[in-house]
Parts: structure tokens; sequence; C-alpha cells
């Protein structure tokens, strides 16, 4: 793996000997990572592993035709014949009236903000072996639990570099660490498994290992003995782990690409109400030591903080420059992309803002609700907003958790939820897309 400096200059010249080989547009995109990990299962070391890999991937644009094309082989040799090559696909590819690099007065310029993404210290496995087998003990240490699936810690690094014939060349190094233990409660047909994890950008800000695991074994022992409910309309709360994916839905549905191909949900809704009142989403790039925290997209374009949806408006699409054009507006800074395509869009640290109410007092705002702990399954139609999904929770009566339920589905039209959607106050940034407990006043819920 390259430094950033290093990886910055490789990207550099790939571009000029993209542009010299007769290109009118280029960019560059270099990837480089190193990870370690450890796995124990009961005690036992099961896996010790290392990693260390790059890549670089080169789009040249002949007119309105480009093409990509991206290799592992970083020697001269190799990268001569990547140019040839991928100036040879673009001169026969179809042409794109949106195809382009993104406007140069929306590059990053300058030095960008300090994010804290990189952490100088590396555990070594020692280190990390004892951290996986805290946690796996601190799981079977709770009185339920009878079995474990294994328990890992992890460490990664990676450099990522991207340059531009538009002007823009940056590049950073970011650092990642993480813990997670998997059991099981109960013994033969009436077994039930949960898991917990955890990772951050710093070390010092990883949840300790004895927590993960003692949170893994509750959890799975509460979920022993499950009862199916009557079949019939709920209010119905995600916890915060699974409210997350009610989220990424939406993020799905603002994609520039998904509103030019007409295949969102939210096609029309642009500037009108899609949420309750009050309820506000906002992406953040620039959050400290935050898990998708990035100084600029993967084209080159400066990022900031958005409000998505404020007081339940929707205000903005996300888009790359490609699907903003064909819509009209400017690139919002959030293009991502592989190493062997065009790119794409995608979230940063996606959250939604803290309501009023507690935890407590959303669990208690009805006689008889669904917590909902685990969704099943993808049954989701992107275009329609139909929503049916298999859970796993525990039934709330009187604002008191009660008896575990499994195999249940709940099911609505996500314009519906997203209308009469109300965010608890619970909020904690823990992953790339956080929410607090969500409520749903009203689903069907019946058997899987």
């Amino acid at each position: 793996m390259q430094s950033p400096e290093q990886a910055r200059r490789i990207a550099e010249s790939l571009v000029e000997r993209g542009m010299a080989a007769g290109a009118t547009a280029a960019d560059a995109l270099y990837a480089g990572d190193r990870s370690s990990g450890v796995q124990v299962r009961l005690g036992e070391l099961e896996d010790v592993s290392r990693s260390e890999g790059e890549q670089i991937g080169l789009r040249l644009f002949d007119g309105q035709r480009s093409a990509t094309v991206a290799t592992s082989d970083l020697s001269e040799e190799s990268l001569g014949v990547l140019v040839e090559r991928c100036m040879a696909m673009a001169r026969e590819a179809p042409e794109d009236p949106y195809a382009g690099l993104a406007p140069e007065e929306l590059l990053q310029r300058g030095e960008a903000a300090f994010l804290d993404l990189e952490d100088k210290r590396e555990p070594d496995p020692a280190e990390l072996r004892e951290r996986a087998l805290t946690a796996e003990r601190a799981a079977l240490a709770i009185a339920g639990v009878t079995n474990s699936s294994g328990a890992g810690a992890s460490a990664s690094a990676g450099t990522m570099a991207l340059a531009t014939s538009g002007g823009f060349s940056g590049a950073y190094r970011s650092t990642g660490h993480g813990c997670s233990v998997s059991v099981v409660a109960g013994e033969g047909g009436g077994m039930q498994r949960d898991y917990a994890s955890h990772s951050a950008r710093h070390l010092e800000d990883l949840e300790a290992a004895e927590l993960i695991g003692e949170r893994a074994g509750t959890r799975a022992v509460a979920r022993l003995n499950p009862t199916r409910p009557k079949p019939g309309r709920y209010p119905v709360l995600f916890e915060p782990r699974a409210a997350s994916s009610l989220i990424g839905h939406f993020a799905s549905a603002i994609s520039g690409s998904s509103v030019t191909r007409k295949t969102s949900f939210l096609q029309d809704k642009l500037g009108q109400a899609v949420f309750g009142l009050g309820v506000t989403l906002i992406d953040d790039p620039q959050r400290l030591r935050g898990l998708r925290s990035r100084p600029f997209d993967a084209e080159g374009v400066r990022v900031a903080r958005r409000e998505l949806v404020k007081d339940g408006v929707l205000t903005s699409w996300i888009a790359e420059s490609a699907s903003a054009r064909q819509l009209g507006i400017q690139p919002t800074g959030h293009a991502a992309r592989s190493m062997g395509g065009a790119p794409g869009t995608a979230p940063t640290n996606l959250y939604v803002m803290a309501g009023s109410r507690s935890r407590e007092e959303l669990l208690a705002a009805f006689p008889e609700a669904v917590l909902v702990i685990e969704l099943i399954g993808q049954g989701v139609n992107g275009v329609t907003g139909d929503y049916s999904r298999g859970a796993t929770g525990f039934m709330v009566r009187n604002g008191e958790i009660a008896e575990p339920v499994a195999e249940i589905t709940v099911a609505s039209n996500l314009i519906d939820m997203y209308a009469t959607l109300e965010p608890g106050s619970d909020l904690e940034f823990r992953h790339g897309v956080d929410t607090p407990t969500l409520l749903i006043p009203e689903m069907t819920v019946g058997a899987a």
C-alpha cells in the first residue's frame, strides 16, 4: 500500500499518460488497503489473517465516449498496456450525452477539512486475539448462553487517491478497528442466536470488548421462547439497528440514478413533505472520525453537510455528475465508485435527527405494539415503495417489553411509513447510517 503522496503521484502520472494517448479527459483512482484479523471460538484460536493489496482504475474519454479499466499490477509495463486498452475501448464505446468529469468550479481546492480518519496505532495479532477472546468470554458468561458461533477482532488501513485532467489531485488515508461476537442461547430446537459488534476509526473509540460480549449474550437470551402475535394492525417500533435499513431505502430512492431511470418511489417528491413535521435527515461527510467521512467524493467534488430532509420536506437528490446533468442540477458531492466502473452515488454519514420523545415514551405511546430488532429478507419494491419483510422482536404492552416474537412479517408502504414516522431521542453515532428508535403508528403484522 502506497502512502497518500505516493498514491497521488501514481494517479496523476496515469492521467498524464491517458491524455498523451489521445483522451479528451481522464481520471485515475487508486485504492490500497491493509488488514489483519483474528477469529476465535470457544476460547480457541480459529484463524489469523493478514492481507494487503492495491488497485488503480483509469477512465478515459473520447468526446462523449468513455471506458474504464482497472488493474492490480502497478508496474510501468502494465500501466502502459492499461492506457492503450482503455483508450481503444473508449473509442468504441457508445456516446453518452451526460458523460464527463465533474465541473471544475465544484472541485475540492486547497487544504481539505481535517477529519482525523487515521489512527497511527496498529494492534498486533496478540492484542486482536485477546480482544476477541474477551468479547466471547463476556458473552458466554451471560446465563442462558449455551454456545458460541465465534468472535473476531480486526484492524485495517486504506489509502485512496484521485487525479483528474480537470485539475484535481488529492489523497487521504483512513483506518478502522472492529470487534464482533455471535452466540447461541437455549438448547435443541429452541435455540436462538444474536450478535453484537462495533467499529471505529480510532482504537480509543472502540467499545470495550466486555460490553460488546455482554450485549450479544443478553440479546440472544432475550429471544428465547418466541411466540407469534395475533395478526392485525399494530404500532411498530424499530430499534436503531433495524431502523437504519428504513433510511437506507430512502437513500436509494433519492439517488440520481434511481430518479433518472424512474425507478424511485420518491420520483416526484422533491420539494414536498415526505416525512412528518419536525423530521430532519442529514448527510455529513465531514464528521470527525466518521465511518464514512471523506475530504472529497469519488469525482473530486468538495463535500459538505447537507440536510436532505428538512422539517419533513425532501430538499435534495444525491447525484454524481452524469445523473446531475440529466436532472439539470449540480453534483452534490456523493459520487462513489468501484475501480472498474463509472461513478454512482452513495450517502456518507447519514442520520435521522433525534426527536423529542425518549425510547421509553415511544414504547408507552400505545397499549400494545411490536418492537422489531431484526429484519429478514428483501421484500421492498423500490419503484412503488411497497414494504413487506420478515422480522423478529418483542411485544410491548403498556410501555413494558413483554414476550419475544419471531417468524412474523411487517408490511406497509414506505411512503405511508415515512409520512407518519416519529424518531425517538436515543440517537447514537455508531454506523454509516444512524437513527434513533423509529415509531410507525400502524403497520400490518402477520405470520411469516
